[in-house]
């Protein structure tokens, strides 16, 4: 295992830390779109507040992927095969609902339709990473070659339908704290999403101590030493509960206090994946036997083709950040 190997490790962790802190948002705001947005204006501002800024959130997970694909080839073809059912369908997810919001102002009377679409194509991914990263905690049955020997149905168990259900609570959580931010002062709409990101912040923390429940009681125990709950995942764990918490103080009538609320539910993003791989640390898919698990070890690419991925992600990286600084920016404040 060589230091380039648990560099990119930590670096794809980043790299979904900023997909799920971004974009679980805009997924979130879908999901809740037709439960508030009881009339057109109430709609117009739900996707006016994710309208700019949805695809470039999207870049994270293109990223995410290239980056497992480059480094860590063996893993990358492991959770595309095991998972494809699944992976087709958030792609046709995410598809469809970039089509939504593209196509739902410049299609007049076929509205309902889009927004059937935006609902969809939001609630899928949210969901489903949830359902995958579960079963990557939870461990896969693998065969000698890498290559994953359950079925489908096999993935929807308990343990990792619970942390779906983690998953997408989270982010109507982030949902929520994203429309108390950008609904216009005085809005009931900006009062429903203040009232939900409270609610769904306390769900969320019912679910997590669901979730550690099972975990502790049936995952941990039959690991074959493939997980650990080690210093650095309970600091995590700490973190994911601190944020929810920030989230429930936030109040409803202060909106001084909306920007802690989107921040605060971003740190239980950072809280979450940070303790699924510390968690799976060095082990990138457990596999049911230890002996065919997919380690940073024997996954990582060589260290001339790291070197290389490092060099680019220093220049690469900080373009994209800068890009969401000018986007932010230029789309700063309230919707009017």
């Amino acid at each position: 295992m060589t230091g380039f190997g648990i560099l990119w490790f930590i670096l794809i962790a980043v790299l979904i830390i900023g997909y799920f802190a971004l974009d679980g948002f805009d997924l979130g705001v879908g999901v809740l779109y037709p439960f508030l947005g009881k009339n057109e204006r109430d709609k117009r501002i739900m996707r006016d507040s994710v309208g700019p800024i949805w695809d470039g959130n999207e870049v994270w997970l293109l990223t995410a992927g290239g980056a497992l694909f480059a480094a860590f080839a063996p893993a990358y073809a492991t959770s595309f095969s095991g998972f494809y059912l699944a992976i087709m369908l958030v792609l046709f997810g995410l598809i469809i609902r970039a089509i939504s919001v593209e196509y739902r102002s410049h299609e007049p009377g076929h509205e309902k339709l889009w927004d059937v679409c935006f609902f969809i194509g939001s609630l899928l991914p949210a969901l489903l990473f949830g359902v995958a990263v579960g079963n990557v905690i939870a461990g896969l049955p693998l065969n000698a070659h890498g290559d994953y020997t359950g079925t489908f149905l096999a993935l929807l168990n308990p343990f990792a339908l619970i942390c779906g259900v983690l998953g997408l609570v989270h982010m109507l959580a982030q949902g929520a704290a994203w429309l108390a931010l950008k609904a216009p002062l005085g809005e009931a709409l900006r009062g429903k999403a203040s009232r939900l990101r409270r609610l769904f912040a306390a769900i969320d923390l019912v679910v997590f101590v669901v979730a550690a429940i099972i975990f502790f009681v049936a995952v941990l125990p039959n690991s074959n030493g493939t997980l650990s709950v080690n210093v650095l995942a309970v600091i995590f764990a700490a973190l994911f509960i601190i944020g929810d918490v920030g989230v429930i103080a936030c109040g409803m009538d202060d909106p001084k206090r909306d920007v802690l609320g989107i921040v605060s539910a971003g740190a239980g993003c950072v809280g979450l994946v940070g303790m699924t791989f510390a968690s799976l640390f060095p082990n990138i898919i457990p596999a049911i036997n230890p002996a065919y698990s997919i380690t940073i070890a024997n996954a990582a690419s060589s260290d001339t083709a790291l070197l290389a991925m490092t060099i680019i992600a220093c220049i690469g990286v900080p373009l994209v950040l800068i890009y969401h600084v000018i986007v932010y920016r230029a789309f700063r404040g309230r919707i009017k």
